[in-house]
C-alpha cells in the first residue's frame, strides 16, 4: 500500500535539529558550537527555535550545565536516525563526484602532519592544484562514518565494515637522544646503560613503560621524570637533550640533532594503515590523494631500508 505524505504540512529545518542532536551528543552548547564551527550564541538560537517550532522543552538547565527532557530524550533517537540519514547521503554524494577539484579531509597525528605531510602536500599542490585539502590532527581516531574526516593515516586496522583500509608497512619505532646527553650518561652500548636514563613519556597508562621494558631495558617510573602527550613536544624535549624518546624511524633519523640510542636494540614495529569510508574511495579524488598518499609512505619505507 502506498502512503501519500503532506509535505506542506512539515515545516521542519534540519539545522535546528541538528544543532539539538549535537548538543545532547556533546552535552553543552560551548562543546557542541565548537564541534559545529558557530558561535554558542546563534547555536543556543537555532536550538530554542525548534522547541519553539516543536511546541517541547528540549533541555533543562542544570548549575551551568544542560540535562534532557524525557520530551528530548524521546526525540533523540529519532533525531539521531536524520543525522544518519543524512550522512549516508553525504557520503554517497561524495562517492559519486568524478570531479578533482573540491576539498578532501585528511586525519592524522601530530607527527605525521607535522613531518609527512607537508612535503607531500607541497607535491600535491603541483601535480592536483584543484584539490584543496584539511588537516584533522588528533591523537584519537577520527569518525570516518560521520565524515569527520575523509582518509585517516591510522596506527591500527579498523575494524568497521563500511571502511577500507590499506597497510602501507611496518613501522620501526627507536630510540633517540642528542650525542651530549648519551655522553653524559657514559655512551651507552647495552640496555643495562640506560637504567639511571631520563625518557620522555609521552602515555600517563603506563604502556609506555611497558613497552620500553619489552624492549629489554631495565626502567621503572623514576625513568619517565617528565610527561606530555604531544610527540611534538616530546621531540623538543629530546632535541633540547633533556631525555631519550621514541619516534619512527624515517623521521628520528632525518633530524641531525640527535642519534640513535642504542642502534643495535630491536626497534618497537608498529602499522600503518590508511583508511577510507568505502563510498569515498569511488571518488576520483579521494582515490587520487589515497593512492598519492600510499605512494609517499611507500617511498619513505625504501628510503629507510
Amino acid at each position: 500500500m502506498h502512503f501519500c505524505m503532506d509535505w506542506r504540512a512539515i515545516g521542519f529545518d534540519w539545522n535546528r535539529a541538528r544543532a539539538f542532536l549535537i548538543t545532547a551528543e556533546e552535552g553543552s552548547l560551548s562543546a557542541a558550537a565548537r564541534v559545529l564551527g558557530m558561535t554558542q550564541s546563534t547555536l543556543g538560537r537555532q536550538v530554542d527555535a525548534l522547541q519553539s517550532q516543536l511546541g517541547v522543552v528540549l533541555f533543562e538547565r542544570v548549575g551551568r550545565g544542560l540535562s534532557m527532557t524525557p520530551s528530548g530524550l524521546e526525540l533523540l533517537d529519532h533525531v539521531r536516525a536524520m543525522g544518519e540519514a543524512a550522512n549516508r547521503m553525504s557520503l554517497t554524494a561524495a562517492g559519486q563526484t568524478q570531479s578533482v577539484e573540491g576539498k578532501v579531509v585528511l586525519a592524522a597525528s601530530e607527527i605525521y602532519a607535522a613531518f609527512v605531510l607537508p612535503a607531500f602536500l607541497a607535491r600535491l599542490r603541483i601535480s592536483h592544484p584543484g584539490i584543496e585539502v584539511e588537516i584533522v590532527v588528533s591523537s584519537r581516531a577520527s569518525d570516518l562514518r560521520r565524515r569527520e574526516a575523509d582518509i585517516a593515516i591510522r596506527n591500527f586496522r579498523p575494524v568497521e565494515p563500511d571502511l577500507v583500509a590499506l597497510k602501507i608497512r611496518d613501522v620501526p619505532a627507536r630510540l633517540y637522544a642528542t650525542p651530549a646527553y648519551l655522553e653524559r650518561l657514559g655512551s651507552p652500548r647495552l640496555p643495562c646503560d640506560l637504567r639511571h636514563a631520563d625518557f620522555i613519556s609521552i602515555d600517563g597508562s603506563g604502556m609506555f613503560l611497558k613497552g620500553l621494558i619489552a624492549m629489554g631495558l631495565p626502567l621503572t617510573e623514576r625513568n619517565l621524570p617528565i610527561l606530555t602527550e604531544s610527540y611534538l613536544v616530546m621531540w623538543e624535549l629530546v632535541k633540547q637533550g633533556v631525555g631519550i624518546g621514541i619516534l619512527d624511524g624515517s623521521i628520528g633519523d632525518a633530524e641531525p640533532k640527535v642519534t640513535r640510542a642504542l642502534p643495535d636494540l630491536e626497534p618497537l614495529m608498529f602499522p600503518i594503515w590508511l583508511v577510507a569510508h568505502r563510498e569515498l574511495k569511488k571518488s576520483r579524488r579521494f582515490r587520487i590523494v589515497f593512492d598519492l598518499l600510499a605512494s609517499e609512505f611507500k617511498a619513505r619505507g625504501a628510503a629507510e631500508a
